[in-house]
């Protein structure tokens, strides 16, 4: 089974499946109409197929639709039927059990929905909203399958922008995007300003350099690296001596079924090393600053 699929699977039994549980425990006014923000999450949780979804990190509870042009945190493919495995006086599935039904049940929905492989090691995952305790007792079974981008420790979702298949599914970062160092792995994004163990300084397309038809081998992608990171890390950093800085650029790599499934982008990375190879902590953006505005007069054009 794919590994990043069982994280995802994981995760969502610890957020986007419990959001819908947090979701519809508000009470309703007198008049029968709910809060707002309440009426908003509710309508959002029954999304159709092709909704895109988001919410604050911090308050699944409000969940909102939102265009999928505009950054977003979960996609919708579709709702998924699961009644048929359980009896109508079957109690909702232990928690410990959700992240299989949501990998066995929603990995081909998500395949289906892109209308290509995802790629195992790519920047989607699926994920599901499933039905609070109380809509299960009332007969909800419906798992509401979708894509959506965990970060690297497995603990959050990131947003993405644009529509998922119309996205190439490579599991690359905007350049100034630096990640966190903790307890030697490599962690969540944060700010580049504090303590990072990588920040990313460009992107390289390999279709470029390779034919689609046919995957090129990690080391081979890498000899090539080597000579296509440097000018993009150059024009991101103003030409700083990486050297000097005692940093060095570590540009990743793709797998077969990555290269397989579409997936053809990398990040070009900074970051450092002790001669042990263990992740040596880096503070501070490598990124040139903007050059001052000239106070000097323009000249007249002509």
């Amino acid at each position: 089974m794919r590994t990043r699929l069982v994280m995802a699977g994981a995760f969502i039994g610890a957020l986007a499946v419990l959001s819908g549980s947090v979701l519809f425990s508000w009470p309703v006014s007198v008049n029968g109409s709910a809060d707002t923000a309440a009426d908003e999450a509710a309508k959002a949780f029954d999304s159709p197929s092709g909704t895109c979804l988001d919410w604050p990190h911090d308050a699944p509870q409000n969940m909102r639709r939102v265009p999928c042009e505009q950054p977003h945190t979960f996609e919708v493919a579709s709702n998924v039927e699961i009644g048929g495995d359980y009896s109508p006086s079957s109690p909702p599935p232990p928690e410990k059990d959700w992240q299989q039904i949501v990998t066995d049940r929603c990995t081909k929905v998500g395949e289906d929905y892109l209308g290509r492989p995802l790629d195992p090691f790519g920047k989607y995952t699926v994920g599901a909203l499933k039905p609070t305790a109380d809509q299960w007792r009332d007969g909800d079974r419906k798992l509401r399958c979708g894509l959506q981008r965990v970060s690297p420790s497995g603990k959050r979702l990131l947003t993405t922008t644009g529509a998922a298949a119309k996205q190439d599914q490579s599991n690359v970062h905007e350049p100034g995007t630096c990640f966190a160092l903790v307890k030697g792995e490599v962690g969540d994004p944060v700010d580049c300003g504090g303590v990072h163990a990588y920040e990313v300084v460009g992107i390289v397309d390999l279709s470029k350099t390779f034919d689609p038809k046919t995957y090129p081998p990690e080391a081979t992608q890498l000899n090539k690296l080597v000579d296509l990171c440097p000018p993009v890390a150059k024009k991101y950093t103003g030409g700083a001596d990486l050297k000097k800085l005692q940093l060095s650029l570590y540009p990743d790599t793709l797998k077969k079924e990555s290269w397989q499934a579409g997936s053809y982008r990398v990040n070009c990375k900074v970051g450092a090393r002790e001669k042990n190879g263990a992740l040596r902590p880096v503070r501070g953006s490598v990124k040139a600053e903007p050059a001052p505005p000239s106070s000097a007069p323009a000249k007249p054009g002509g």
